[in-house]
């Protein structure tokens, strides 16, 4: 109790019953500064499906209740009152239960503990993506204030055969020690933690639970923040693998089973593949971008490798009015024509490209507009170059673009090359990218009529 992790620094108290009322239970109890009464308290508990709060007074020499018993330090309040049930009650003497504390900071910030996590979860999360031996300990929901070390492990067969199955062990958190159950009492979880992975677990039925890696989680406490980047700063030892803390945890982002809700199945077929820069990086087909002036007969001759984007207003609302943009990669050689039949059809009249042509030695877009007044036929579609304006971060070209195949008017194109955006990277101050941007939006807001900006960087 001494620990005050019932103490949360920075809530209201409708974030305070939003807390107890997803993440607590009858009985569960928090502490938080006044926001009516600065200086004072306020006690946050949850009663079934209610929040009830008591002010707390501090008059500088003691805290109380308003008129209940003066203690020095509000954790001695808070204690008073825990260890004493019966003692807290409303004005018509019904009992007030401080049972369980809710934890502002995590107990540990060790990455294999995932704090509010349910067993469905803990087991489904383990058996599809763990081996034997992977372990993460989480808080409990039948005990609040205890936890959970939930592990996957091998449960042999009478004919010789191995079947996994996920192990739930109770912790015990009482006085400030960890417990399995009896068994010898630790200061932090991190240090029960370390004790049996260098001391396997029997089960009473006879399994020899072994915890080999630890099931690392990306949730983060905000509260505890500064020592969950400590421990994702570590170097690794010799005992886990090199590549650990924040590269691990990108790359378990970066695989995220995004494909399986929005389906990028265009890009995949054989005949749209050679159209894709990196095989891994496709269009979701729910937003992609068609090609509507196809050879209906060649497979694949509406596609190309870019979505739209739609923007939102301030309230939050989608509509006409709110930005639209395609993203879309860096030419290929075989995809510049499809890249000048999607600015037209689409009205775009802004390209805005973030990347140079070169670099480092490799190509990293084709060029898909003339040389300054040059001209060039891209299938149907003639550009010409009429003029180019470097900057100091970018140049901005007028291109002319006109259909060869029927008489529409000419239309103007402006042509922003962003060129200080470095590769793998981002630049080191805001300043001109900002500029950058009030350019093209003041240069697409003066068009009315204009359609989606068009970007790409690679």
């Amino acid at each position: 109790m001494t620990s005050r992790r019932w103490f949360h620094p920075n809530i209201t108290g409708q974030e305070a019953e939003q807390l107890l009322l997803t993440r607590g239970v009858h009985g569960s109890f928090l502490t938080r500064p006044s926001k009516s009464n600065p200086g004072d308290f306020t006690l946050s508990v949850r009663r079934d499906d209610e929040v009830t709060h008591i002010k707390i007074q501090n008059s500088g020499d003691y805290y109380d209740l308003y008129g209940g018993e003066k203690f020095a330090t509000l954790t001695e309040l808070v204690q008073y009152y825990t260890e004493q049930q019966d003692l807290l009650r409303e004005r018509n003497g019904h009992v007030i239960e401080l049972k369980y504390p809710l934890n502002c900071k995590d107990p540990t910030s060790e990455r294999w503990y995932h704090g509010h996590l349910s067993g469905r979860d803990a087991e489904k999360l383990l058996t599809e993506k763990g081996k034997a031996g992977s372990f993460l300990v989480r808080e409990s929901q039948s005990k609040p204030g205890d936890f959970v070390l939930s592990v996957l492990t091998n449960e042999e067969k009478h004919d010789n055969d191995r079947k996994t199955k996920v192990t739930h062990v109770m912790i015990r958190f009482q006085d400030g020690k960890y417990d399995v159950g009896g068994g010898e009492r630790f200061d932090t979880l991190a240090d029960l933690v370390d004790h049996y992975r260098k001391n396997p677990m029997v089960e009473k039925s006879g399994i020899v639970v072994h915890l080999k890696q630890p099931f690392n989680a990306t949730r983060i406490n905000a509260a505890n923040i500064e020592n969950r980047v400590r421990e994702l700063n570590k170097v690794a030892d010799n005992s886990e693998k090199p590549k650990q803390g924040f590269w691990e945890e990108f790359e378990v982002l970066q695989q995220q089973e995004c494909k399986l809700l929005y389906p990028r199945k265009e890009g995949q077929k054989a005949e749209n593949k050679s159209k894709n820069r990196y095989k891994n990086i496709l269009p979701f087909d729910t937003t992609r971008v068609e090609i509507r002036e196809n050879d209906q007969d060649v497979l694949g001759s509406d596609y190309i490798n870019a979505n739209y984007i739609q923007g939102f207003h301030e309230d939050g609302r989608q509509g006409d009015a709110a930005k639209v943009f395609i993203a879309t990669q860096g030419c290929l050689q075989n995809t510049v024509c499809d890249f000048w039949n999607v600015v037209y059809q689409e009205n775009t009249r802004v390209i805005v490209m973030t990347t140079k042509e070169m670099e480092r030695g490799r190509n990293k877009c084709v060029r898909y507009w003339p040389d300054l007044l040059g001209s060039k036929e891209y299938s149907r579609i003639l550009v010409r170059n009429v003029d180019e304006r470097p900057a100091q971060d970018y140049i901005l070209r007028k291109l002319e673009v006109t259909r060869l195949d029927r008489k529409e008017p000419v239309r103007f194109i402006w042509h922003y090359q962003y060129l200080t955006w470095p590769d793998h990277g981002v630049p080191n101050e805001p300043g001109g990218v900002l500029w950058f941007l009030e350019e093209v939006n003041r240069t697409q807001s003066s068009m009315p009529t204009a359609g989606p900006i068009v970007v790409h960087c690679r």
